[in-house]
């Protein structure tokens, strides 16, 4: 049995899939968009965030630091151990990531199987990116399976073809994340071109049967209508994508950054405005695509 890096299981999902869900979150990520709302699951590694609100200067976790005290995260010496967090009494400083097994995230998952019964609901594996640690989920996926738990696994479609579709092929819904047709762009905006991620959801949706596209909509980075138009167009053939979201702004990356250290690092990017969803939504639904809102109402 596999085990794996994972930074948050949250019960109780209604935004990750059909019905009340269990949304497991896993650590790393090949893109850097530099508008993440996960950032503390981009690194593949343990991270630490600090609350100072919380902080009440106590020194509990200057006395047990293995490197002399950290005074500000990420200073020189600080390892990510974890100690400072452990020995916090208000949760000041917080360890995200932490290695699990394929056993106690099944248990967490199964707790909740009455409401997936009853809503319809199930798990999806998020992240970061769930692909990128393609044997743990492939366990976790036959697992549930096994347990006849419905599945999603929430992709940036950024991983070898094979891989994805070996994985897809154990999971009931595909959400695939978009970010945009033009290369230059996406690379400017994530890190990486948009021709792979593209030319992997031509792959998956020529083979899997559920696909839900989910649009993150960033003011002055993905929503020209243009692009939009592009993406439409070449996946209006394809019957197995269901759904499209658009997914508006919201500045939740912004405050984990500042926690987490790097708030210099976060661009100044406002809220979606609403008329420019309509415009972007209005390109798929000339398709003839379902298209939704992330606040699950229609546009």
């Amino acid at each position: 049995m596999s085990s794996g890096n994972i930074f948050n299981i949250q019960r109780y999902s209604t935004q990750d899939g059909p019905g009340i869900r269990t949304t497991v979150f896993f650590k790393g990520c090949p893109l850097k968009c530099v508008w993440c709302h996960n950032p503390e699951g981009i690194s593949p590694k343990a991270s630490m965030a600090f609350y100072s609100e919380r902080c009440i200067n106590c020194g509990a976790c200057t006395k047990l630091c293995p490197a002399d005290g950290p005074h500000q995260l990420g200073a020189i010496g600080c390892r990510a151990c974890g100690a400072c967090a452990d020995a916090c009494p208000t949760l000041a400083r917080v360890m995200h990531g932490a290695s699990m097994t394929v056993s106690k995230v099944m248990d967490i998952i199964i707790r909740d199987r009455i409401f997936y019964d009853q809503s319809g609901g199930g798990v999806t594996f998020s992240g970061g990116e769930p692909t990128a640690q393609p044997q743990f989920l492939s366990e976790l996926l036959k697992d549930c399976r096994a347990e006849g738990i419905h599945t999603a696994i929430d992709t940036c479609g950024y991983v070898e073809k094979s891989t994805l579709l070996s994985l897809a092929a154990n999971a009931d819904l595909i959400l695939y994340d978009l970010k945009g047709h033009d290369d230059l762009r996406h690379l400017s905006n994530t890190g990486v071109k948009a021709s792979p991620i593209l030319e992997n959801l031509d792959a998956l949706a020529a083979t899997h049967n559920k696909i839900w596209i989910r649009l993150p909509i960033i003011p002055g980075h993905t929503d020209s209508p243009g692009e939009m138009e592009l993406l439409a167009a070449r996946y209006k053939s394809f019957k197995s994508i269901e759904k499209v979201t658009l997914l508006p702004y919201h500045q939740m990356g912004t405050a984990k950054l500042k926690k987490m250290g790097k708030g210099l690092d976060v661009p100044n990017i406002p809220a979606t405005d609403p008329a420019v969803l309509d415009i972007l939504a209005g390109a798929w639904m000339r398709y003839g695509f379902e298209t939704v809102c992330a606040t699950n109402s229609a546009l």
